[in-house]
């Protein structure tokens, strides 16, 4: 069953070889953030090339809860029409935010020093993941935060009345930690500082910059430091979306094992932050190519040609580049499935706090598929069967986690017999024409 509705079994089967143009969504991350600046902005920001998953959706939907005009004009084209840093009226009603732990968190952080109260639910799987790691920093501006046991959803979060700047050093490598202490700093005075050890995604930096806030970094023995002053007047902007490296992997990793497949994907974000897939394909061997480097919306693009890598061998991928790439470990595991030798993943206990158990979830299914897998909290080892070598056959169980759902029906399009999974419904909420896009390329994908 579907956080959002009932369960939506899907299945793929052994294709030839996929063909054309994977013009793949808008990413995700910069869609969140850039209707969640835009509201905070004083006057109209102008958006094209959102993410219409639901994920984005319900975010939107939380905005205008908050007072912020939202309005789409077309597919992609969006405007925000914002009520300015602190200018947030309190919600009439729960909000909703759906599957989404990046709207959930952001939103959290940019209402926290406004003294204002607001109460968070979401689906089934949102309510199990912890929200601790965002609401224990954001009790240092003042804010006060209420939830079910173990710091879960449904929870209230209470806006801090007179907020203070904090300094604030992540325990984990956390982009949406680190965003929504920048988010709360925002209406703090003074000067807000957050330390990462391990660089993470940075698109809030970037857009908050774009937006008018006085920030820095600094790279010191500590780490990265990033300093910013409290309660500018952000400006509107307009946000050119660039397409969302996640959501490529999906059929950039099924060109790799699908044999005699040759695709281009168009103008895929390569920002350093989200390109640890990318680096690591490479170095397994697959056939990668980079065309027409550029920027688009203030970050760096690239069109990528992919093409079937029947010699990509196992490798161990280096811990620190976890970060920047944490939402592609399981459709590596695919990959890594129909590589030669052993793909090692270490670095990743992060995966067990994502939409579901990550690492399980891929050892489980992976294993049902005939390969053989090993795990521990913080490890992931697929030791490889070759280009078409994968059995198959089997049922995968995705936990309503879209990430899941995609890796095991991209596994079908190359295995010996086929996969099926059994909800496909949760790929709504991040990829939602990923179904028709893979057929466009010739993948064999079905409903039921």
């Amino acid at each position: 069953m579907s956080g959002h509705g009932e369960a939506q079994p899907m299945k793929s089967r052994k294709s030839g070889p996929l063909k054309g143009v994977a013009a793949v969504p808008g990413d995700k991350s910069i869609s969140h953030r850039s209707l969640i600046f835009g509201a905070m902005a004083v006057g109209e920001t102008k958006i094209t090339g959102l993410l219409e998953g639901q994920d984005v959706l319900d975010t939107a939907k939380a905005m205008r809860a908050f007072g912020a005009t939202v309005t789409r004009h077309g597919e992609g084209s969006w405007t925000v029409n914002g009520v300015g840093v602190g200018g947030f009226q309190e919600p009439a009603d729960v909000l909703d935010v759906g599957n989404s732990g990046t709207g959930a968190r952001l939103i959290m952080g940019t209402m926290a020093t406004t003294p204002i109260t607001a109460t968070f639910t979401g689906d089934a799987s949102l309510r199990k993941r912890p929200m601790g790691r965002v609401t224990d920093p954001l009790s240092l501006f003042g804010a006060r935060a209420y939830g079910r046991q173990g710091g879960r959803l449904p929870m209230t979060i209470v806006g801090a009345a007179n907020p203070v700047p904090v300094r604030y050093a992540l325990p984990v490598a956390s982009a949406q930690v680190k965003s929504a202490v920048l988010l709360a700093g925002l209406n703090a005075p003074g000067e807000t500082v957050v330390i990462e050890k391990e660089p993470t995604r940075d698109h809030s930096e970037r857009m908050l910059v774009g937006f008018g806030a006085q920030l820095s970094v600094e790279k010191t023995g500590e780490g990265h430091v990033i300093t910013l002053r409290g309660q500018p007047e952000l400006r509107p902007q307009t946000v050119a979306v660039p397409r969302d490296p996640s959501s490529a992997a999906f059929p950039v990793c099924a060109a790799l094992i699908v044999e005699g497949s040759d695709i281009l994907v168009p103008g895929v974000s390569q920002n350093l932050t989200r390109n640890g897939l990318y680096l690591t394909l490479v170095e397994m061997g697959a056939e990668i190519e980079f065309q027409n480097p550029r920027e688009e919306g203030g970050e760096p693009v690239a069109d990528l040609r992919v093409r079937f890598s029947g010699n990509m061998k196992g490798i161990e991928v280096p811990p620190e580049r976890a970060p920047s790439m944490i939402d592609e470990y399981p459709i590596l595991s695919v990959v890594a499935a129909f590589s030669t030798g052993k793909t090692v993943m270490r670095g990743v206990k992060e995966l067990r706090v994502k939409e579901s158990d990550r690492i399980d979830a891929m050892a489980r299914g992976l294993e049902a598929c005939g390969v053989r897998v090993e795990e521990d909290a913080d490890t992931l080892i697929v030791h490889g069967m070759g280009p078409g070598g994968v059995p198959g056959g089997a049922t995968a169980k995705t936990h309503i986690d879209h990430r899941i759902a995609m890796s095991f029906l991209v596994c079908g399009l190359a295995a010996k017999a086929p996969v099926a999974v059994d909800d496909g419904s949760p790929i709504q909420t991040s990829f939602p024409i990923f179904e028709d896009l893979m057929r466009g390329l010739g993948a064999e994908v079905e409903r039921g």
